[in-house]
C-alpha cells in the first residue's frame, strides 16, 4: 500500500495529510474538504504544524520543505536541501523547524522561511531528527552509525558513537535528560545531554523490536527478536533480563499505573513481570500467536486475543480467569467498554461476541454474511458498532441486540468509529466512500472523492473534523459546518465579487461592496 501521513491540529479542528500524490490536503471534521495544499512536484513524506496551529509544514522528496497557513496558502518554499527531504519537526515553541534529508544534513529554519543553519557532519543518510522536550537540544540519527547533538544555533555538541550499525530511532525522555537511541547492532545505548554515553544497553544478540520508558522515567524496557526482554534504569544499568519467551517478543508494554509489564511473543504466551524485572506470571494457555494483548482501564484485567480462536481474561496476579470460546476462526480484535465491564471480540468467523469480566459469554452478533473487521464501542458504552466485509455495518445495544443494519457501502466496510460525543458514526469502505450515519442507524451523509479504498476514518477529539486515509495516497478532511464554507467561498470569490456588482445576490451574502462605495467609504474615513 501506498505512504500516506494523516496529522491532526493540535486543537482537534483541523487535519493535514500527506501523499505520494504530490499533495497536502487539510480537511475538517463536518467532512468537508478545506484545501489542497499543492506545489510540490514528487511525494510529500511528512507534515506537521506547529504548536500553535497556525503554519503547517511538508516535507517532499522534490528536496523542500513548505511552509502554509490554515487557509492552505503557500507562505515559503525552503529550498536548499540536495537530495529528498525524509523528515521534519517543529521546535516545542514552534519558532524553529529542523529539516533531515538524504543529502546527509539537517537544516534549522524560522517560520519566515529563512534558513538558520545547516547541520553537516553526518556522513550517511539522516533517518529522524528530534527536539528535547524544552526545545534546545536536537538530536539527529543516521545510517552513519551515530547520533549527532546540536543547538539551537546548530552548533554541534556531540557525536554519540558506539553503534556499529544504522541507528533507528533516538528519543528524548520526558524529563529530558536521557537520550536513548536503538541500533541494528542489536543495542540501546543511553546518553545524557552532554553526549556522555551513559550505558549501552547490550546483551540483546538480535534486533531490538521495541524501547519504552516507563511513566516515571525510571525503567526502560528493551524488547527483541532474540526472545527476551531487557529493563534497565534511567541511568542505562542494566537491571533484568526477561528470560522465558521461547520466540520473539513482537512489543512491551507497561500497565496504565506502570507498576506491571507484559510482554506478548510468538511462542503463544503473554508474561507479567514487575518493574525490578521479577516474571510474575506467564500467562499460558494459547495455542497459537497472541495477536494483541490490553489491559482495562483501570490495569485491573488483562485480556489476550490469539490465532487459537480464544479470548483470555487474567488478572494482574496472573490468574487465568476465563477463556472466552466459542469463536470458530482466529480473534482479530479485543476491546473493553469505557467502565470496563463488557469485553468485545471480532472474529473472522463472522461474529462478534460480547463478555462480562467474569468471562461470561453475553450475546453473540451473528447478523454479518462476512468477517467482522471492526468492533467500537460508544462512549456511553450502550451501543456497539461492527463492520464487515458483508459492506454493512451494524449497530447493536449493550445488551447485544441488534437496532440497526446500516446499508449502502457497495464493498467491504473496513473501519466503523463513533465521534466522542457519540451522536455520529462513520463507516469507511472498499467502495471508495465513508459514509456518516446518527446513533440511530439513518444515513447521514456519503463523502465521495477518494479513487481507492478508503481504509481508516478517525474523527478529531472535538468531533468537528473527519479524516479518512485511502489506498489513493491521500487522506481527506471534511467539513459540515455552512457558515465555516460560506466564508471559504466568499474568500475566493472575493476580487470577482468587487469588480462585478451585477452579481447582487452573491455579494450580498458576502457583504461585498462595489468598487464606488469602497472609493466614498475610503473619502469619509480619509
Amino acid at each position: 500500500m501506498r505512504k500516506q501521513t494523516t496529522i491532526p491540529f493540535r486543537d482537534g479542528q483541523t487535519i493535514a495529510t500527506a501523499s505520494w500524490d504530490n499533495t497536502v490536503k487539510l480537511w475538517n471534521l463536518k467532512g468537508k474538504l478545506l484545501h489542497t495544499l499543492t506545489g510540490h512536484s514528487e511525494p510529500v513524506n511528512s507534515v506537521a504544524f506547529s504548536r500553535d496551529g497556525q503554519t503547517i509544514a511538508s516535507a517532499s522528496w522534490d528536496k523542500t520543505v513548505k511552509l502554509w497557513n490554515l487557509k492552505g496558502k503557500d507562505l515559503h518554499t525552503l529550498t536548499g536541501h540536495s537530495a529528498d527531504v525524509t523528515s521534519l519537526a517543529f521546535s516545542p515553541e514552534g519558532q524553529t523547524i529542523a529539516t533531515a534529508s538524504l543529502d546527509n544534513t539537517v537544516k534549522l529554519w524560522n517560520l519566515q522561511g529563512k534558513v538558520l543553519q545547516t547541520l553537516t557532519g553526518h556522513s550517511q543518510y539522516l533517518i529522524t531528527v528530534a527536539f528535547s522536550p524544552d526545545g534546545q537540544t536536537i538530536a539527529t540519527a543516521s545510517l552513519d552509525n551515530t547520533v549527532k547533538l546540536w543547538n539551537l544555533k546548530g552548533k554541534p555538541l556531540h557525536t554519540l558513537t558506539g553503534h556499529s550499525e544504522p541507528v533507528t530511532s533516538v528519543a528524548f525522555s520526558r524529563d529530558g535528560q536521557t537520550i536513548a537511541s536503538a541500533s541494528l547492532d542489536n543495542t540501546v545505548k543511553l546518553w545524557n545531554l552532554k553526549g556522555k554515553d551513559l550505558h549501552i544497553l547490550t546483551g540483546h544478540s538480535a534486533d531490538v523490536t521495541s524501547v519504552a520508558f516507563s511513566r516515571d522515567d525510571q525503567t526502560i524496557a528493551t524488547a527483541s527478536w532474540d526472545k527476551t526482554v531487557k529493563l534497565w534504569n534511567h541511568q542505562g544499568k542494566h537491571l533484568q533480563t526477561l528470560t522465558g519467551h521461547s520466540d520473539w517478543v513482537n512489543s512491551v508494554v507497561f500497565s496504565p499505573d506502570g507498576q506491571t509489564i507484559a510482554t506478548a511473543s510468538d511462542d503463544n504466551t503473554v508474561k507479567l513481570w514487575n518493574l525490578k524485572g521479577k516474571p510474575l506470571h506467564t500467562l499460558t494457555g494459547h495455542s497459537d500467536w497472541v495477536n494483541s494483548v490490553v489491559f482495562s482501564r483501570d490495569g485491573q484485567t488483562i485480556a489476550t486475543a490469539s490465532d487459537d480462536k480464544t479470548v483470555k481474561l487474567w488478572n494482574l496476579k496472573g490468574k487465568h480467569l476465563h477463556t472466552l470460546t466459542g469463536h470458530s476462526e482466529p480473534v482479530n480484535s479485543v476491546a473493553f467498554s469505557r467502565d470496563g465491564q463488557t469485553i468485545a471480540s471480532a472474529s473472522w468467523d463472522k461474529t462478534v461476541k460480547l463478555w462480562n469480566l467474569k468471562g461470561k459469554h453475553l450475546h453473540t452478533l451473528t447478523e454479518h454474511k462476512a468477517n467482522v473487521t471492526s468492533v467500537a464501542f460508544s462512549p456511553d458504552g450502550q451501543t456497539i458498532a461492527t463492520a464487515s466485509w458483508d459492506k454493512t455495518v451494524k449497530l447493536w445495544n449493550h445488551q447485544g441486540k441488534h437496532l440497526q443494519t446500516l446499508t449502502g457501502h457497495s464493498d467491504w466496510v473496513n473501519n466503523v468509529v463513533f465521534s466522542r460525543d457519540g451522536q455520529t458514526l462513520a463507516s469507511a469502505s472498499w467502495d471508495k466512500t465513508v459514509k456518516l450515519w446518527n446513533h440511530q442507524g439513518k444515513h447521514l451523509q456519503t463523502l465521495t472523492g477518494h479513487s481507492d479504498w478508503v481504509n481508516s476514518v478517525v474523527f478529531s477529539p472535538d468531533g468537528q473534523t473527519l479524516a479518512s486515509a485511502s489506498s489513493d495516497n491521500t487522506v481527506k478532511l471534511w467539513n459540515f459546518d455552512l457558515d465555516d464554507l460560506v466564508a471559504k467561498s466568499c474568500d475566493w470569490l472575493h476580487d470577482y465579487l468587487v469588480t462585478h456588482e451585477k452579481e447582487t445576490e452573491l455579494r450580498e451574502i458576502c457583504g461585498i461592496k462595489g468598487r464606488r462605495e469602497q472609493g466614498l467609504r475610503s473619502r469619509e474615513q480619509g
